[in-house]
């Protein structure tokens, strides 16, 4: 068996005001928490010590705030304590003016030097030949949001877009082959013409993988506050459904894959951990706020405190799932990804009648077009060579169609 690793780190050095996740500004508790979060490593090596380490995903708030020294610290502990396979993904979330070389207009990719490479963010220097440091960063994702310097200076991002631009080209230079990129469409008096400059810009810069999100208005933001206070107005369901459809002609275009509602990737470069979620697969999620699920029927949520965590025993809850709950999350997941959802899967985790409920409430969608069944016709004698996926033209109304085929 197989899982994934993902590490939460709750620092930022400001609050972005769509983000609900949790972070803080305390960043000189880096050092602190990192001590901490390699004991949660430690204490919890057991959960799933019959299985490989596929993935690690640092996440947060900002991971590549986190020093080369720190980065190893917490790569050492996972290696010396589970068993990573030694073509392990490894993503780092990063903000692009978190790379040294891209805060300096001056530096070329031609004047990046070896030096450089060792002690900037720590990419190229964290080692992959065995002895006490084990394992590197081998996939960034950048969270830019946007290339248009207005709409990031209304959200409150850190860099502009040419920071952005400099910092993917310095990744490059610096030798690391799989970049992703996040962009946000429906922001505050986004136009089409802004969305497809965005567009432009980002499949001209030889990335691999583009994850692409409609804006929502989160409880508790900043900018939810703004909307409600009138200061702010949303993008109309007409735009943002246009430029969803744009984001797909244009994704397709470049020859992406359109994987997920909202993941794009060249051939073989699909999120090896962000997919692991969606087929159900078993992971451990250390830090506050950070979640675990076992592959079975039980979820732990770190709860989101930074001092409970630091003082210890760290606190945490537990979830265990109801068979109709695991039904619903394989609808859910399954509708998510170009593949759709395993016939026969559902077939053997949940029963035969199930199967038979699933294909009735598919129906009236198949004859619809917003459903297609792929490779076998409608029984369930045939359903395992059967995958039930969402048509193109209906994944922006895609939770309607999966509350429908829910329990």
């Amino acid at each position: 068996m197989t899982t994934g690793i993902y590490v939460h780190v709750p620092f930022c050095r400001s609050r972005c005001v769509y983000c609900d996740f949790f972070s803080t500004t305390r960043e000189e508790m880096a050092a602190t928490y990192v001590d901490a979060l390699c004991r949660e490593v430690i204490a919890r090596r057991h959960e799933l010590s019959h299985a490989r380490v596929r993935t690690i995903y640092f996440g947060g708030g900002t991971p590549s705030l986190l020093s080369p020294t720190l980065l190893r610290q917490i790569l050492n502990t996972i290696h010396q304590y589970y068993d990573v396979e030694a073509d392990a993904e490894v993503t780092l979330e990063m903000n692009p003016d978190d790379w040294p070389l891209s805060n300096s207009p001056h530096r070329g990719e031609d004047s990046i030097t070896s030096e450089d490479k060792n002690e900037s963010i720590g990419f190229a220097a964290l080692p992959t030949t065995g002895g006490a440091e084990r394992g590197s960063v081998n996939r960034v994702s950048l969270g830019i949001q946007s290339f248009d310097d207005a709409l990031l200076r209304l959200v409150r991002r850190r860099h502009d877009s040419a920071t952005a631009i400099r910092a993917i080209k310095a990744l490059q230079a610096v030798g690391v082959d799989n970049i992703s990129i996040d962009l946000i469409y429906g922001l505050p008096g986004q136009t089409m013409t802004q969305w497809e400059r965005d567009l432009d810009t980002a499949f001209s810069l030889n990335i691999q993988h583009l994850s692409a999100y409609a804006l929502s208005y989160e409880p508790g933001t900043l900018l939810t506050r703004w909307r409600d206070e009138g200061r702010i107005q949303e993008v109309t369901e007409e735009l943002s459904v246009k430029m969803y459809e744009r984001l797909c002609q244009r994704a397709r275009e470049a020859g992406f894959e359109h994987y997920e509602i909202s993941n794009f990737a060249l051939p073989g470069r699909h999120s090896r951990h962000n997919s692991s979620y969606w087929q159900g697969l078993p992971y451990l999620g250390f830090g506050p706020g950070a979640h675990s699920y076992d592959g079975l029927r039980t979820r732990r949520a770190n709860r989101p405190s930074l001092d409970d965590y630091l003082r210890g025993p760290i606190p945490y809850d537990l979830e265990v799932l109801t068979d109709d709950e695991l039904y619903d999350e394989a609808i859910m997941c399954g509708l998510r990804t170009s593949r759709g959802i395993a016939l026969h899967d559902i077939e053997h985790r949940f029963g035969p009648d199930r199967l038979l409920d699933l294909i009735h409430m598919a129906e009236p969608h198949l004859s619809a077009g917003r459903l297609i069944l792929d490779h076998a016709s409608l029984s369930a004698s045939s359903s395992s060579a059967s995958h039930l996926r969402l048509a193109e033209s209906a994944i922006m109304i895609s939770d309607d169609i999966m509350s429908d085929l829910m329990s």
